[in-house]
């Protein structure tokens, strides 16, 4: 047996089989391999490096592959050259509320008269002055659980109703002034309107007489200039007045206490309290917003208007549809869900057009022309009808027989009519506009009682009372609020003809038209 052992380790000895058992060091195996890569190629020692090779390819690779791909993109990105991006960034500096208060008071300059033209004999529109008859407070139980209302607290910033409400930002104010032709003239205004509703304001959040509309309307005014409840200034004012309107509705009809013999209340304050919505997000204004939205699409006539009380008749009233049609949209424009409401804005285009007049213009309860032309048109414009024959008709009309002269006003209720002929001309834009703008504005800041440091911080306070024979039961809250909304047109919304389009392709409710903005209200 020791024999043939002794003969198996001379065979291996021969032919060097002993050496692959040999333990090489990592040094000793390199040296051998690149010696036997020089060997001759029959050799053993050739096809062992030949070996040991292809067994270490595979990993290598998978080592050096990666890291070289790393180093050369490092290398692209270091001498790869910079490209210069261009932004076009416009500073605006924003409006000391301070600075506004020594405005000094306009010179009485000369506004060149239009053409005189011949007024045909109408019959001014009856807006609704019927705001004055409250109705009882219903015997059932409607305030809300305020620790509900609590629990969300209100959003500090505004929020965007999708770029919509973008300029009301202090800065954005002041650039949306410049471009549409305010000044910090009629921004003074504006501030010494709001702290006078301030001044006004009850205990409870609301303003006298019919309080649901009346606080909607002033809710309304503070909001177009951007407050919320977290505002320095008139912040605690924007909570109570949203705090009224929310404990006022019964949670199980959807309806409002106090509200006036016509219900105007419900539509003014189902705007307000979209439009609340859509600046604080809290959840407890939703659901009251939408339970509000939901009477006004349930009221709604298969012709497309609606009547006093959200009655269900056949006489459609442009004055009160007005109300209705703000109501929708900005509950769209909220981001509010009623499965109707698409279709309910889609009927409204058919309501106004009902009382369209042929020649142009917009009647009370029918075919007419008059002060509620302004309704129709803005109402129009909201659903995004600007290029429907009666919308344009109506433009005409008013460029026409409307004027904005304080000593000679429109009709029996001026500032009503003012305000729906300066939200329709201000979103027809171009001529049409800046011939409004170089009237309107300067009669309202001229025409505004100002009330020198008469605020509790010794800042200026002002109203405006109405010039005209009949104007609303609401009398100088309401007058006033219609007034400064007027003067906030400039930054409130975008204009029509400004829409991105975008905004138009996403609501396209009306075919073969551009959708609008949401907007104003009365």
């Amino acid at each position: 047996m020791e024999n043939e052992y002794d003969q198996l380790q001379e065979l291996m000895a021969k032919h060097n089989l002993m050496s692959l058992f040999e333990h090489l060091t990592f040094r000793q195996k390199v040296a051998k391999v690149m010696a036997g890569l020089k060997a001759d190629k029959d050799s053993g020692d050739y096809k062992y490096a030949r070996l040991q090779v292809a067994r270490l390819s595979a990993p290598v690779c998978a080592i050096l592959v990666p890291v070289l791909g790393i180093g050369m993109l490092s290398l692209l990105a270091t001498f790869a050259p910079e490209r210069d991006a261009s932004v076009e960034v416009q500073v605006v500096e924003e409006i000391d509320p301070e600075a506004l208060e020594d405005i000094e008071d306009l010179e009485d300059e000369p506004i060149e008269p239009p053409e005189p033209i011949e007024m045909e004999d109408f019959t001014p529109d009856a807006p609704p002055s019927e705001i004055n008859d409250v109705m009882d407070a219903p015997a059932t139980e409607v305030s809300q659980d305020q620790a509900q209302f609590e629990e969300v607290a209100m959003v500090k910033s505004p929020i965007v109703m999708r770029g919509i409400l973008g300029n009301r930002g202090a800065g954005a104010r002041a650039s949306a002034m410049g471009q549409f032709g305010g000044s910090g003239v009629t921004e003074g205004a504006v501030l010494r309107a709001l702290r006078w509703l301030k001044s006004q304001q009850q205990k409870d959040g609301s303003w006298l007489k019919t309080k649901p509309a009346s606080t909607s309307l002033a809710l309304l005014t503070f909001l177009a200039h951007g407050e919320t409840p977290a505002s320095e200034e008139f912040g605690p004012t924007v909570e109570k007045a949203i705090r009224f309107l929310v404990d006022s509705q019964d949670p199980k009809t959807g309806m409002f206490a106090g509200r006036d013999g016509h219900n105007y209340t419900h539509p003014i304050v189902t705007y307000a309290l979209c439009e609340a919505y859509a600046l604080t997000k809290v959840p407890m204004v939703k659901t009251a917003a939408e339970k509000a939205l939901a009477l006004v699409i349930k009221g709604q006539h298969p012709s497309g208007g609606w009547d006093y009380n959200l009655k269900q008749t056949t006489r459609d009233d442009t004055s009160y549809m007005g109300w209705c049609v703000q109501a929708l949209k900005a509950a769209k424009m909220a981001d509010l869900h009623h499965p109707k409401l698409g279709d309910a804005m889609k009927l409204a285009v058919k309501g106004m057009q009902k009382n369209a007049h042929p020649q142009g213009g917009f009647g009370y309860t029918s075919p007419g022309q008059g002060g509620l032309t302004g309704v129709g048109v803005l109402c129009m414009q909201f659903l995004g009808a600007a290029n429907k024959p009666e919308c344009k008709r109506g433009l005409d009309y008013m460029a026409q027989k409307a004027s904005f002269n304080w000593r000679e006003p429109w009709g029996r209720s001026p500032v009503y009519y003012w305000y729906y002929a300066t939200q329709a001309k201000f979103h027809a834009g171009g001529s049409t506009w800046q011939q409004w703008n170089n009237q309107f504005s300067r009669e309202l800041v001229r025409n505004q009682t100002v009330m020198k440091g008469a605020a509790k911080d010794g800042k200026d306070m002002g109203f405006w009372d109405s010039p005209g024979e009949k104007e609303h039961g609401d009398g100088r809250v309401m007058d006033t609020c219609l007034c400064a909304l007027q003067l906030q047109v400039y930054y409130r919304y975008l204009p029509t003809f400004k829409t991105p389009k975008a905004i138009e392709e996403d609501d396209d409710l009306v075919s073969e038209m551009d959708e609008i903005e949401i907007d104003i209200t009365i």
